[in-house]
């Protein structure tokens, strides 16, 4: 492929609810441009885009892939994301290197959350968005069904450019409002046929086409409000702007499984899209954290973006860049911001789903890779000295999933962790924890599938087998009442024996501190000189309670008397008596079982709000109040054991259909009600016996 210059450049994400045909569309972008001389299927496996082992396996998109075609002296560097909710850092992945988002939506189905989160991701970035409404050769598709939802939806903004003619249930042709001209696909090529009588609904069509026109310019607008009619030029020139500006979102229509009209969202794209002149251009921070505007100039310095890293089988580390201004080149030296080091730029590359092509440059405003950069992640800026500047990096979801992953091996835990850590270059909404309460290794995701999807990488990648458990909680034991315990330590071995006595009463404390330790000996009954030590046993009791053997917190110890011996005393032997006195005591000052509570702020539409308040409840939690959010959202605001948390993010996934969010802060300890005590400290005895 040649050398494109920026304002031949269109970088442009397909995007949108999961089934809706993103991969399918991609394909046959790839196969009319001429770039594959096949039409692969996801059903089949053999599609450009999901090429990965867990693609193809799962018939769906867990990852970004990235296929650069040429269509009318255009290049178009399509980013394929992934549509299921679990794999969001796809999507946002996507976006972050694109200027234009394709949204595909099911003309079966409609809209779906899918399709909402990528018009939010869309609009968040400042993208242009088009919709391609797909799989009309489908009798069940209402394709004009799905239009008044988007409008309804999204309001006037959204625009007809490439209709469906219906008859019998069947698109007979297809309709370019721009051009005024139909084009049937029976013969397999796009034909010009004679424009159809499609009655009112033309009348209807133009005027949801003046509607959005309307909304580019105030002068428009007062045009329209005016009753004047717009001329074909006002239209066309209204679209257009109205795109790049993204107060336009236009609409097309087609079949990607037979190829029916992508060729006129190709020609959309290269006509009506922004090209990565007109829109790649950002504001990044210089070292002062002031803003510094950067325009698409390959003579400037550079400066580029790592919006992907992927570990090749073949090459290794694979660092996916778009390049803001300026240009990278083989043997150069780039800054990381991020890490403060230089980079050394080896070999450049064009990817092509799995296929990769060595090129010269990456110039401004293209997209490409580059192999073996030791210290830089996804998220890093890398530029020039002359001009280090900071890019915006990927706001990614925080982790609502976790799960204690055990080796089937044992030993296998050193490898478990090395390879979990190559993965989380590709993902970085993965994370390990080796909790050292709980003794377990804590994975982190996104979801079910997620999780399912990084077991099944280090089982195919790496042949490590591991086994998921629900994590332990971490809970505490403290004491409800005052009681006085004697410890008396004292052994005679032949020459010095040991002795320690001391009578400390314990009482819970109001601090919040795991031991307040205090004292109140008088007459010297026990020196100060073991004072420390005394503390120290006690520290290293309270790591164990009398219950289940949990840490104990909110613990006050007062050293009140005591005695010593001139000779056998040591701090040994007081230390031993403090342990005795804390052994002695603590089961008798009515211990309980403390456990985790947080704060819960879970999002919705206001519609769900009562499953969720209920949901809670079930969960022994109570709910604090609701407070307004944007786009018709509520967010109920209450506190949960942390017990009852470990699957949250499934329930809210299935009730809210993926529209909800939602994050969970630890708060305090409290006491755990005594029915659900006895089970967990049995559980806890249990488990600590096997151990």
């Amino acid at each position: 492929m040649q050398q494109y210059g920026a304002k031949d450049i269109r970088n442009v994400a397909l995007a949108g609810h999961s089934g809706s045909g993103k991969t399918s569309l991609s394909e046959a972008m790839a196969f009319l441009s001429g770039i594959s001389n096949r039409l692969g299927s996801t059903a089949e496996g053999n599609t450009l885009c999901d090429f990965d082992e867990e693609e193809v396996k799962r018939g769906v998109s867990i990852s970004t892939a990235i296929m650069p075609i040429e269509w009318r002296k255009t290049k178009i560097n399509l980013l394929d994301t992934p549509g299921l909710f679990d794999f969001e850092e796809g999507l946002l992945e996507g976006i972050r290197a694109a200027d234009s988002v394709v949204i595909t939506i099911s003309g079966k189905h409609g809209i779906g959350v899918g399709t909402q989160k990528a018009v939010k991701a869309a609009n968040k970035r400042g993208l242009s968005k088009v919709f391609f409404v797909n799989g009309l050769c489908d009798e069940s598709a209402r394709f004009y069904r799905v239009f008044e939802t988007l409008k309804a939806e999204f309001g006037p903004s959204v625009c007809p450019v490439v209709v469906p003619f219906i008859e019998n249930d069947k698109a007979e042709c297809y309709v370019n409002m721009l051009e005024y001209k139909a084009y049937s696909y029976k013969s397999g090529k796009p034909e010009e046929v004679p424009m159809p009588d499609m009655g009112d609904r033309l009348d209807g069509l133009r005027t949801a086409i003046s509607e959005a026109v309307a909304e580019t310019s105030d002068e428009m607008f007062e045009k329209y409000f005016s009753g004047e009619p717009f001329s074909s030029q006002e239209i066309i020139t209204g679209i257009s702007s109205g795109i790049k500006s993204g107060t336009i979102m236009p609409v097309f229509c087609g079949d990607a499984l037979s190829m029916f009209g992508v060729d006129q969202l190709l020609n959309g794209i290269c006509d009506l899209l922004p090209s990565a002149f007109e829109k790649s251009a950002e504001v990044a921070s210089d070292i002062d954290g002031n803003p510094v505007e950067l325009k698409v100039n390959p003579d400037a310095a550079t400066a580029a973006i790592v919006f992907k890293t992927v570990s090749d089988q073949f090459v290794g580390k694979l660092s996916f860049v778009k390049v803001i201004s300026g240009k990278i080149t083989p043997e150069t030296t780039l800054f990381n911001m991020q890490t403060g080091e230089n980079e050394k730029i080896g070999k450049l590359l064009q990817v092509r789903g799995k296929k990769q092509e060595e090129i010269k440059a990456i110039e401004a405003g293209d997209i490409g890779a580059t192999p073996k950069l030791l210290n830089t992640k996804t998220g890093d800026t890398l530029c020039s000295t002359a001009r280090k500047v900071t890019l915006d990096k990927i706001d990614y979801p925080t982790a609502s999933l976790s799960m204690a992953i055990y080796p089937k091996n044992k030993g296998d835990e050193d490898k478990i962790a090395q390879a979990l850590a190559k993965l989380c270059l590709e993902d970085p909404t993965i994370s390990l924890e080796n909790n050292t309460e709980t003794h377990q290794m804590i994975l982190h995701g996104l979801g079910e599938q997620h999780i399912d999807v990084i077991v099944s990488k280090l089982k195919s990648r790496f042949s490590l087998d591991v086994e998921l458990k629900t994590p332990r909680v971490a809970y505490r034991e403290s004491i409800r009442k005052k009681v006085q315990a004697q410890g008396r330590h004292k052994k005679q071995t032949g020459g010095h024996g040991q002795f320690g006595d001391v009578f400390i009463e314990f009482e819970p404390s109001t601090t919040g501190d795991k031991l307040e330790f205090s004292e109140r000996v008088v007459g010297g009954a026990v020196p100060k000189t073991y004072f420390p030590a005394i503390e120290k046993g006690l520290r290293e009791c309270i790591l164990h309670g009398p219950l289940a053997g949990y840490p104990v917190v909110n613990l006050k110890a007062t050293l009140y008397d005591g005695s010593y011996h001139p000779v056998d005393s040591s701090e040994m032997a007081f230390k031993m008596a403090a342990a005795l006195a804390y052994k002695e005591g603590l089961p008798k000052a009515l211990p309980v079982l403390l456990e985790p509570v947080g704060t819960l702020r879970a999002t919705v539409p206001e519609d769900h709000t009562g499953d969720i308040m209920g949901e809670i409840n079930k969960r022994r939690g109570r709910v604090l109040g609701i407070d307004p959010d944007e786009d018709g959202m509520q967010t109920v605001v209450c506190e949960v054991p942390n017990a009852e948390m470990h699957d949250f993010t499934i329930f809210m996934r299935k009730t809210a259909q993926g529209r909800g969010n939602f994050t969970f802060n630890f708060e305090r300890y409290e006491e755990v009600p005594e029915n659900i005590a006895e089970k967990v400290i049995k559980e806890t005895i249990a488990l600590n016996q096997n151990i």
